[in-house]
């Protein structure tokens, strides 16, 4: 047996009812991009439900609208725990709730308190330039040429729980802004900031780029995730992208650390290929559709990406057996025409297939810990404590 959540980065579904609290209201990344790029769209999300999903909250996706007979059983979740950043709804998909949102900072200079910078400082030997909440792209090209001239670091936020640290690689080698970054991380507990991310770019003053030598740094957590669980019962689990960064490589397996879809479509297509040899549990995130698209506010580029998601289900959906069940869902919403740049406080969409079951509407579920309680549910771990099985 083997089951598959895959998580496509910030694909939200629409504002959730406290979303004015973060002001998200009237958020929606699926239906804008649907309303923002014309014509028909997402042909296998499409069959499998996605339009039937929207519908729940009332809305109609342009190109993308239900169908009177979908192959997946379809929702939608609404997260319980506060926030909307990658860590709490990952955690929450994995059945780790949080009862307070980790500590955001306000956007303007300076964003991070003295003492926190202060200390940065001290235990790192650097000093840093930036220190507000910005766009990782922007804020390179506006203070990279200083960077290089003077060697300090790029620090700065945004809407999510984050301690960004960007250097160019010719500058801060990678091992040395690791190192950094990985002191900083225990700075950082004492402020409950969710990450601390290395951000290494290269090229020159007008043409920086970003590499994939980014680095998460999470905070540690107390509680078990569905890995623990599925761990202790011997089944073989899986995390592709960044899924091992964000649980700290706890009680997974398998850990590949592929970076961008078009390697972790590439990993999860060869991974599903062959029979799971035992049990197994594969968590992916697909994540340029956040990184690249939704945080940039380029709605055609977020559209085409998740168009090359759809293809590759569509192989996955033809080479999935019978004792194989497949999730599809997000983590939170990052609508790319809303203002600003950051996430966005949304339900996400919920597609559950397997082969030869029942479809059926799953409606409105009311945490994100559902998935985990189902995933349990599928492996026969009776008594899981959090969320309800939608099997």
């Amino acid at each position: 047996m083997r089951a598959v959540i895959i998580i496509i980065d910030s694909f939200g579904i629409g504002a959730l009812p406290d979303a004015e609290n973060y002001g998200d209201s009237n958020s929606n990344t699926a239906l804008h991009i649907c309303e923002t790029v014309k014509g028909d769209k997402w042909t296998v999300l499409k069959k499998m439900g996605l339009g039937n999903a929207s519908l729940i909250l009332g809305n109609e996706l342009p190109g993308c609208k239900a169908i009177k007979s979908p192959t997946a059983s379809f929702g939608v979740m609404n997260e319980k725990s506060p926030g909307k950043d990658t860590i709490t709804g990952h955690w929450e998909l994995a059945g780790l709730e949080l009862n307070s949102a980790f500590t955001t900072f306000p956007p303007e200079f300076p964003s991070f308190p003295d003492k926190l910078i202060e200390e940065f400082t001290r235990i790192t030997y650097k000093e840093i330039i930036g220190n507000k909440a910005a766009s990782g792209t922007a804020i390179i090209e506006e203070l990279g040429r200083q960077h290089i001239k003077t060697g300090k670091l790029i620090v700065y936020t945004s809407g999510d729980s984050v301690f960004q640290v960007a250097a160019h690689e010719d500058i801060v080698p990678l091992e040395e802004l690791y190192n950094i970054c990985t002191k900083a991380r225990k700075l950082c507990d004492q402020y409950n900031i969710g990450r601390v991310i290395a951000r290494p770019f290269v090229g020159k003053p007008g043409n920086f780029t970003r590499t994939k030598n980014r680095k998460d740094y999470t905070i540690n957590y107390k509680g078990e995730t569905i890995f623990d669980f599925l761990h202790k019962e011997s089944i073989n689990t899986v995390g592709i992208g960044k899924i091992g960064d964000i649980f700290l490589e706890k009680s997974i397996t398998e850990s590949y650390h592929d970076k961008g879809n078009d390697a972790c479509i590439k990993r999860t297509e060869e991974l599903l290929s062959k029979p799971a040899e035992g049990d197994e549990f594969i968590f992916v995130n697909y994540v340029d559709t956040d990184m690249l698209y939704g945080h940039r506010r380029n709605p055609q580029g977020y559209y085409d990406e998740v168009e090359k998601i759809d293809r590759h289900l569509g192989k996955l959906l033809d080479i999935l057996r019978e004792d194989e069940l497949l999730i599809i869902t997000a983590d939170h919403g990052c609508d790319p025409t809303f203002e600003g740049t950051d996430h966005t406080r949304e339900y996400v969409p919920l597609l559950c297939y397997q082969k030869k079951s029942e479809v059926v509407n799953l409606g409105i579920r009311d945490q994100f810990s559902d998935v985990a309680a189902s995933v349990a549910d599928f492996f026969g771990i009776f008594g899981y404590p959090r969320g309800i099985s939608f099997l």
